[in-house]
């Protein structure tokens, strides 16, 4: 597979790319859902899944604060699930996409050593 080359970003970026554009093709081809619909399930799983190269994830990084969604609502410091029954089906395919995830990287690494 060929992915075009952009001298304007760096390494990391295209890489981030790469890993983005790989877990959505993955979840599509697993019927979680349409790309449209799963782009933004995508992007917010990546920002808050815990990379360990900056000890936080993604939106800690960015707004020094944790996440507060109705997926995961944080109170003193611990993760408490809110919301009606109808976010269950979103938490799901979250869940899903954290595993797709793991396993990607852990494909990477093995390709690294």
């Amino acid at each position: 597979m060929r992915y075009a080359y952009h001298p304007q970003t760096d390494g990391h970026s295209e890489r981030t790319i790469v890993s983005l554009e790989d877990l959505l093709r993955t979840c599509v081809l697993d019927h979680l859902g349409s790309w449209d619909e799963m782009l933004s399930l995508v992007e917010f799983t990546y920002n808050n899944s815990y990379h360990a190269s900056i000890r936080m994830t993604l939106y800690e990084a960015f707004y020094r604060k944790k996440c507060r969604t109705p997926l995961c609502w944080y109170q003193n410091d611990e993760a408490v699930l809110v919301g009606p029954k109808l976010l269950q089906h979103t938490i799901e395919k979250v869940r899903q996409i954290q595993e797709k995830m793991k396993a990607s990287q852990s494909r990477k690494k093995s390709y690294a050593y």
